[in-house]
C-alpha cells in the first residue's frame, strides 16, 4: 500500500512540473487564415529569417507560427533543423515579443549555416526593430 502512495505523489509532482513548463510557452498559429498577412504588416528581415507581425485577435494571448517550405528546404532533416533553430531563438528572446501581436517567422536558406549565438543576436536585433514599428489597424 505504501508503494502506491509514493508512486502517486511522484506522478502528481511530475504532472505539476509539466503544467508549469507548459504555461511558460506561447501558443502557436495553426490555421492557414492566421498565417495570411497584408502588405501593411510590419516586417523585419535578416539573412536567416523574415518576421511578420500583426494584431492578435485576443490581447494577452499572442501566438507565433513558423513557415519552413519544402521549396526552400528539400530535405525533411533541413526543415526540422530550421524549425528547431527558430524555436530556440524565439524561446531565448521571449521577453522581446509583444503580447498584443501574432508573429510569423519565415525561414531562409542561410539559417542552416547559422550558429546558435549568431541566430540569437539576429533575432534580438530583428525583434527590437519590429517593436519600434506600429501596426496600422484597418
Amino acid at each position: 500500500m505504501r508503494k502506491i502512495k509514493v508512486r502517486t505523489q511522484i506522478y502528481l509532482t511530475l504532472t505539476i512540473l509539466w503544467y508549469d513548463t507548459q504555461a511558460m510557452k506561447r501558443d502557436t498559429i495553426k490555421k492557414h487564415e492566421d498565417f495570411a498577412g497584408t502588405t501593411s504588416d510590419p516586417t523585419a528581415r535578416c539573412a536567416y529569417f523574415l518576421i511578420r507581425a500583426k494584431n492578435t485577435l485576443f490581447p494577452g494571448d499572442a501566438r507565433f507560427g513558423l513557415i519552413v517550405t519544402k521549396k526552400t528546404f528539400k530535405h525533411a532533416v533541413d526543415r526540422n533543423r530550421a524549425k528547431r533553430l527558430l524555436r530556440d531563438w524565439i524561446e531565448f528572446n521571449q521577453d522581446m515579443l509583444r503580447d498584443d501581436w501574432d508573429y510569423v517567422f519565415i525561414a531562409r536558406r542561410d539559417i542552416l549555416d547559422a550558429s546558435r549565438l549568431d541566430g540569437r543576436v539576429a533575432m534580438k536585433k530583428a525583434l527590437n526593430y519590429l517593436r519600434k514599428q506600429e501596426i496600422n489597424v484597418e
